[in-house]
Order: C-alpha cells, then structure tokens, then sequence
C-alpha cells in the first residue's frame, strides 16, 4: 500500500503551502470517513539519495490542540491512533510557525506521545529572522528528540532537504522516545525549555509596522470601516471579473441548445435534451466562476493574515445573535451566491456554530434574486424609481436582519448553545500565495459541481416534463396569431407575430400541463396572499431556481387571448394580466406580498443539496426548506392583509 504520511499543525502555519508543494497537481479533496470535514490527500516522490520513495501525503485539519474536543481534534487522535476507518500514518510532520514557536510547540509534545516517527517542519524561518530571532535547528531538534528541518515553504525553500530527512525516517532511520508529558502545565514548561535553549533574540525584534496594522484592523469602529472597505472590494471585484465567464458559460450552453434543436429531429427527446438536460447543466454551471473566484479571494485574504483580523472585528456584532465571529465570511458570501457561502462556512470550526451559520446563511439576499426583486419592484412602483430603489434595498436589509433574528431563535431551539468564543492567535503577516489560491479555487469549483449539479440537472429534468405534458391542444389566439402572420408580406411582422404565437401557445401549454394543475391545486394554500394560479404555478416553479419565477411569468402572462393587443412590450402585458374574474394580477399588495415571500424564502434547489452535502444529513436540508418557507408565508400573508386592512389592495 506504500507509506502514508500525516501532515499536521496549527492554523496559519503554511502546512496547506507546505502541501501543495510535495503533491502539486496529485492531489484530490474528499472526505474523512463518517465526517464532513474535509481532507486533502496527495501523492509525491520523498527524495533520498539514489532511493526515491513513493509515499502518501494526509493533509489534517489545522488545530492546536490534540486534547480539545472539536472536530479537528477528534479527527486527527483517530487517524494518527489509526482507529476504525483510518489508516495509521507511517511519519508525522508537524509544522511550526518559526515566529510563534512556544504555542506550536506544545501540539509538538502532544504528537511525540504516539509512537509514529515525528518530523518537525520550522517553516516561515525568514520572518523570524526579520524579527530579529536566530533560531537553532540542530540545537531545538537535541532538545525536543526529534529531526527539525528549517524551510520556507512558500518558496520552497529547503523543502528538499526535509522530504530527505522524511524519507531517512520512514525508512527506520529515526525515532524519538514519547516525552510522556500528559499536563497542559508540563507541556507549556517543557515548550518554555526548548524554546530557551533554541532561540536568541527573543523580543529584541518587535515589529512595529505589524503593531500599527493590528490597532488599525482590531480597532472597534476603524476596523469595521477597514473590513467593509475590503469586503466591498472583495465583491465588487466578484461582480466585475465573474460576469464575462458567466456570461460566457450562458452563450456556450445557449449555442449547444441550439445546435440540439437544429441537429435532433422534433419530438420529446430534442426537447428533453435541449431544455430539461443542457437547460439543467447550464442553471449550475453558471454559477462556477462566483465560486471559484469567491474561493480565490477569501485565500489571498486569508493567507495575508488579515481574515482573522476580520474574524475578531465582527465577532463582537455576531456573538449577540448566537453566531461566531467566523460567521462574516460565509453571510457576506451569501450575497453573491448562498452555495459558496455555505462551502466557506467550513472555515468555522465549531460544528454548532457551523450547522447555525449554514442554516441561515441563504436569507442574505444573492444575486439569483436580483432579477425577481427588479421584476416585483417595477409592478410596485411604476414610473417612481426613488421609492423603487428605497424597496431594492429594503430586501437586502430584510434578509440580513432576519438572518440574525433567527439565528439567535435557532441558538435558542433546535442548535441550543452560545456562540463558542473563537480561540485565535493573530497570524503572521505574509504575502498571499497564488498558487493555494488557485488549487483553493480549483478544488471548491470540482467540489461544487459534484455535489450541486447532479441534483440539480435531476430536478430540471422533472420539471420540464411537467411543464411539458400533458400536451395542449393549438390555442385559439395562436392560430389567429400564425394565420396574421401568413396573411402579411413584411417579414419582419410576420415573425413577430409569430413569436406571439408561440408565446400565446406556451402559455396554454403551461395552463394544462402538470405544472399548471399542480398551480390550480395549491392556490388555495396561496389566495392568503393575494395570488391566483398563475402566480401560484409561478411560485412553485421558483423552488426549482429563483430567478425560474420570472421566466415562468414570462410565458404565463406575456401572451394575451386578444391579437389587438399581441405588439405591446411583455412587461406592460405582465402589467396589465387579469385574474379569471377579470380584476388586476399585480396589485400593490400582492405585489409587496410577493417581494416578501421571495426575500425570506428557500427557494434554491443546489442550495438545499449542498447544505445536505456539509451538514452530511437530508435532516438539516428539511429543517431549512420548512422554517424559510414558513418565515416567508408568516411574513407575505401579514404583509398581503395589513395592506388590504389599510386600505390599500
């Protein structure tokens, strides 16, 4: 099976750099068994002389102590006591943060009670030196009983020399004898001792350009500005380079559904494939280069050292809402899309704290919404932009809010618990590696379309054969449409009317199919809110993908049963569609109601498969499509009917 080796150390320390550099682009990310957290698993070649030796790198979570009772330290004393799944590791490196070698020291002592051969890493030695220490390999490895290689592994400095070390070890040239120090007072003395006899020039460096930036950063109002500074940056940047691979992606998916249509012959299997398959593939695919570029910044943050900063800023705001300070990422994040903010919630490290971030985290208004609240803001307001744009915002601010509300409810009932104080020690400053970023970004893109875009391409392709069947017959209005547009001689207002044809068409199409009647049945459920079966079958539909309700309004009620009326824009006849008793669609209540139901509301598909894949149960899926549906009902019916009993319908 060939040997395995465990790569283990603190946070921050560059043990993913360290990573990245013996594997490169051997490497795969899956999870521990049984678990959620992930793993990174790599091959690479240690060399040793004229003996290369083939061995498997384990990339474990960083932690800083193996005794605590989180996740990381629960997963990393199983795999290195190689009980139930896990593999024993044949060596252990560990990586130090040369300029905080006290603390990193004492998981050190921990990991030399197993009886696994330990190899200590002393990484990011230039900034030590910088900060005026000399540190002494030979004399801190005599000291601790181990081999202690120095090396900066973002630039692969000696990193050589410890794959030889490493290799001389699992080839039965070292050991160490177990210290046998079972006390954290004992641990912290015998880390105190080696540091004393390694180190010179302890305190004699102090970095006073780091001291500056901390005040800066850590400060209670001047770091919440530095923080919305970066964060605004951060997603400006997202918005900006993502749109044109976005865009991109929609016109190569838009060309292969064309070439399906003119290639296949017409029938049920051109449509499946151009509609519900490559139509499916595209709803997910779009969404890749947010992922993947929201992945590549919060990297480069966090290798900088300045996402902690972050962390401790808004822990204070958070806390009070049973959240973690780690919280900010993965809620900011959501405001681009909830499926990547869900995915950085990894970076929370209790498993509460992160079941309760991942809960709320789609309430934050994403991008997918932004389509729907322009659709419902201009049936609200017509011809007032100001008190349009006043409502635009009030949903950003209606998520947010009622995300911290019910994230403190969600503390209090079913995720009981405070908010774990975050257990952080300030990184070094460093500069940001590009090339984590990249493997970051490439790894979370892979890991998003394989756990959202199966599921999603599923459902498509359920709710295209509901839309679909079953077939309607021709509709009235459509042949009058198409025997207008054989009656004329301009071509271009034949095709217009054409085009209206088929809109007239697709709209009978959906008033029978499965879908239609489906909306028949639940408008019931719905008339509490002001909305007849169109908007109901427009609401449904949405669960698919938010921005599907639009569309879905399109085709129901762009068409119109009087040809006189075919040449007006779709959004006046979406303006001006009828109830079947002849009263006005889009009032303003029912407009508002439904701007509020879209707000609070689950309605995301890949968001619901990806909160199954972190949380590793359908059970918190659930929990999130009831309690959103439900707060999104309360919400729009008390919004529908306050606005009736004031008088305004």
């Amino acid at each position: 099976m060939g040997y395995r080796i465990a790569l283990v150390g603190n946070p921050n320390t560059g043990k993913t750099t360290l990573f990245n550099r013996l594997s490169g682009a051997r490497a795969k990310t899956s999870n521990f068994p049984g678990t959620t957290t992930a793993a990174r698993i790599g091959r690479t070649t240690l060399t040793n002389g004229a003996a290369p030796v083939e061995a498997e790198v384990v990339d474990l979570p960083g932690l800083y102590r193996l005794g605590l009772s989180t996740p990381e330290s629960t997963i990393c004393r199983e795999v290195l006591a190689g009980t139930g799944l896990y593999r024993k590791p044949d060596a252990v490196v560990v990586v130090v943060d040369a300029c905080n070698l006290t603390r990193n020291l004492v998981l050190v002592g921990e990991l030399l009670a197993f009886d696994e051969p330990v190899v200590v890493a002393l990484n990011m030695v230039d900034l030590a030196q910088r900060r005026g220490l000399t540190l002494d390999a030979a004399a801190l490895s005599q000291e601790i009983g181990c081999p202690v290689v120095s090396i900066v592994a973002r630039r692969g400095e000696a990193v050589d020399r410890l794959t030889a070390v490493v290799a001389e070890v699992l080839k039965g040239g070292g050991s160490h004898t177990p210290i046998g120090l079972d006390s954290d007072q004992a641990l912290e003395a015998w880390a105190d001792k080696a540091v004393a006899a390694s180190v010179t020039g302890v305190g004699s460096g102090g970095d006073s350009l780091t001291q500056r930036l901390d005040e800066a950063f850590t400060h209670p109002i001047l770091g919440i500005l530095v923080f919305a500074g970066v964060m605004g940056g951060m997603f400006w940047t997202l918005f900006a380079l993502a749109q044109l691979p976005m865009d991109l992606i929609e016109a190569v998916f838009a060309q292969l559904g064309a070439w399906v249509n003119t290639t296949l012959p017409d029938g049920a299997i051109r449509d499946l494939a151009a509609d519900g398959i490559i139509g499916g593939i595209a709803g997910t695919a779009v969404f890749l280069p947010q992922i993947c570029l929201l992945f590549f910044l919060i990297s480069l943050l966090e290798d900088t050292g300045y996402l902690a900063r972050a962390a401790f800023v808004m822990d204070r705001l958070l806390c009070k809402f049973g959240l973690p300070g780690h919280a900010f990422v993965p809620l900011l994040s959501s405001h681009a899309c909830a499926l990547p903010g869900i995915m950085s919630a990894r970076l929370i490290p209790d498993r509460r704290d992160r079941l309760a971030t991942i809960l709320v985290a789609p309430l934050m208004s994403c991008s997918a919404r932004l389509p729907v609240y322009v659709f419902l803001t201009s049936m609200l307001f017509v011809g007032q932009p100001l008190y349009a744009a006043v409502a635009f915002a009030g949903c950003y601010l209606l998520g947010a809010i009622s995300a911290l509300v019910s994230a403190a409810v969600l503390r209090r009932t079913l995720v009981k618990g405070t908010a774990r104080p975050m257990v952080l020690e300030l990184p070094s400053y460093k500069v940001p590696s590009f090339t984590n970023a990249l493997i970051s970004a490439r790894d979370q893109g892979f890991a998003f379309l394989k756990t959202a875009g199966t599921i999603i391409m599923a459902i498509s392709v359920v709710m295209w054969w509901l839309s679909a069947y079953p077939k309607a017959d021709a509709a009235p209005a459509a042949t009058v449409l198409q025997q207008r547009a054989a009656a004329t001689t301009d071509r271009t207002a034949a095709q217009e009317l054409l085009d209206d044809a088929d809109t007239v068409q697709a709209r009978a199409q959906q008033q029978q199919s499965f879908a239609g009647r489906l909306g028949r049945l639940a408008q019931p459920a719905f008339a509490p809110l002001g909305y007849d079966w169109q908007l109901t079958v427009g609401v449904l539909t949405s669960f698919l993908a938010r921005e599907v309700f639009v569309s879905t309004m399109s085709v129901l009620l762009g068409g119109t049963d009087d040809p006189d009326l075919a040449d007006t824009g779709v959004i006046a006849r979406i303006r001006g569609a009828r109830r079947d008793d002849g009263s006005l669609l889009f009032t303003p209540a029912t407009s508002a109601s439904a701007l509020v139901f879209f707000v609070l509301a689950m309605q995301c598909t890949s968001t619901l498969a990806v909160t199954k894949q972190e949380t590793g149960s359908f059970k918190w899926a659930g929990v999130q499509l009831v309690y959103m549906s439900a707060l999104a009902y309360v919400a729009a019916l008390i919004t529908y009917q306050g606005l009736r009993a004031a008088g305004i319908s």
